[in-house]
């Protein structure tokens, strides 16, 4: 029922003038689930308080609630369309009056890390885009189908705003940057093996995909797949996941994702990560875990680079400075950069390989193969680190799928199982070989090894030889052109 309301949703603004793209789907879709979520959450919240002999203060004003405006009912139940604002008149109340008011939460709120601040910044940042109020009352009444009332419920809204997200990404290179394949998170995460207790931070979220499959794999009971204590649901839910996000649909989208995942009122933060100081970072905001994919091929302004130690307008080698500093000591990472990271010979990747291998324990690179992102020319790595010591050794694995990958055919939990398992002991074989420290040049810090266990398909000659090739051809043409101007 859930798939069939969404795509009835697509459909409805796939018709509006205001949407144009999955893009935009994606975004106004997202705040009408937030506002069905929030009243959902506020009934539930009451009907707790009730049975406590307590009174419930709503978060929403009566006048602003789903059930006023978005959704009225009758004595019955029923959707009650007399009262249901729409046209024109719902498009002026929408702009003019709820937007607004949901905005005002930000100077309102007691806190950042409050609903209310999250209300706030949301509807400060998004806009109204669609255009018709009838589309626009169409689209509420196919959202007030859906219920956030149970853990089933948020599951089975959770996969399908998965899907538009990838769907997202599928839609074009902006939406591409919001999406990593699930597959690949999933691996990243089953190496690092988080912990109850532990705090994970994304400093590049956006749509939240490493922190909601982080919080999937730890809410079964991580790799023990151990049954959670109420104070450990507790833990997991409050004091485990935070994150930064620089845009404002992809802050939505995060928020959102992880609210349909189960996290209730998301550590989310609205800003540019890399605008702050790396000497900022101090003991109390450092984390045990990074999973990130930070943008890569941007460009930062001279004031950002000052926030740094090792200069560089490349945006995601800024976010590795940031991301090693964020980690505490003994702190374990995991973070997809562009491949050639690996061997770039510019003063600031080389300074900054170096800063990585002497800092950290750098175990594990995962070389994973063109068509990984959907969309992308690029051919990436995952950097595995642990921050503290030196790197002695790295083991690196090949991923080779044996076919091209696409929309049609993308990558797959099973394509990850053997580096997954052969990563455990570092463990050699036909796609995998180690590599230690001492033996790299100290001047370039390159990376970029090749596979030693493939062997090359042709050997290349020497330029000497392939010239004496061609002269004798040549005079063989010579003789064989001779003769038969004889015969003439």
């Amino acid at each position: 029922m859930f798939e069939q309301t969404f795509k009835n949703i697509d459909d409805t603004l796939h018709k509006d003038a205001g949407c144009s793209s999955e893009l935009d789907y994606t975004e106004q879709t997202s705040w009408m689930l937030f506002l069905k979520y929030l009243d959902d959450l506020e009934f539930i919240k009451s009907q707790e308080a009730e049975l406590m002999g307590q009174e419930y203060q709503y978060i929403i004003d009566e006048e602003h609630r789903w059930n006023k405006w978005a959704a009225p009912k009758d004595k019955e139940g029923n959707f009650d369309h007399n009262n249901a604002l729409t046209g024109d008149d719902l498009m002026d109340y929408v702009d003019s009056e709820l937007f607004p008011y949901l905005k005002g939460f930000k100077q309102r709120a007691d806190g950042p890390q409050t609903i209310e601040y999250k209300i706030g910044e949301i509807f400060g940042e998004i806009k109204n885009k669609i255009q018709s109020g009838y589309s626009l009352r169409d689209a509420l009444e196919k959202i007030d189908e859906l219920r956030f009332r149970s853990q089933d419920d948020k599951h089975e809204l959770s996969h399908l705003y998965e899907v538009k997200i990838k769907n997202m990404g599928n839609a074009g290179r902006n939406g591409g940057e919001y999406y990593t394949p699930r597959p690949l998170i999933r691996a990243m995460i089953d190496v690092l093996k988080p912990k109850i207790g532990e705090t994970i931070y994304d400093g590049a979220a956006g749509s939240a995909g490493f922190l909601c499959e982080a919080f999937d794999y730890m809410r079964k009971g991580g790799a023990e797949k151990k049954q959670l204590s109420t104070h450990e649901l507790d833990v997991l839910q409050t004091k485990t996941f935070y994150a930064k996000e620089k845009k404002s649909l992809a802050y939505v989208i995060a928020i959102m994702n992880m609210i349909l995942h189960g996290i209730e009122a998301p550590n989310v933060i609205h800003t540019n990560t890399l605008g702050e100081n790396l000497q900022d970072i101090t003991p109390n905001n450092q984390h045990d875990i990074i999973l990130a994919n930070p943008p890569f091929g941007g460009k930062e302004r001279p004031e950002v680079q000052q926030n740094f130690p090792i200069r560089t307008g490349e945006t995601a080698f800024l976010f590795l400075q940031h991301f090693i500093k964020s980690l505490k000591p003994g702190g374990r990472a995991a973070v997809v950069i562009k491949n050639t990271f690996l061997s770039n010979n510019d003063n600031a990747a080389i300074a900054l390989r170096k800063e990585l291998l002497e800092n950290c324990n750098l175990h594990t690179v995962l070389d994973c193969p063109g068509g990984t992102f959907i969309g992308a020319g690029v051919k990436t790595v995952v950097l595995f680190f642990t921050k503290g010591e030196a790197t002695q050794s790295t083991w690196f694995y090949e991923l080779n799928v044996g076919r091209n990958m696409g929309k049609t055919n993308p990558l797959n939990d099973k394509d990850l199982q053997d580096f997954v398992e052969l990563q455990k002991t570092f463990e050699s074989s036909e796609k995998s070989w180690s590599v230690a420290t001492n033996e790299l040049d100290e001047k370039t810090w390159d990376l970029s090894t090749k596979n030693p266990n493939i062997a090359e398909e042709i050997a290349l000659r020497e330029p000497s030889e392939i010239i004496e090739e061609i002269i004798a051809l040549d005079k063989e043409s010579e003789a064989i052109l001779s003769n038969i101007k004889a015969l003439l």
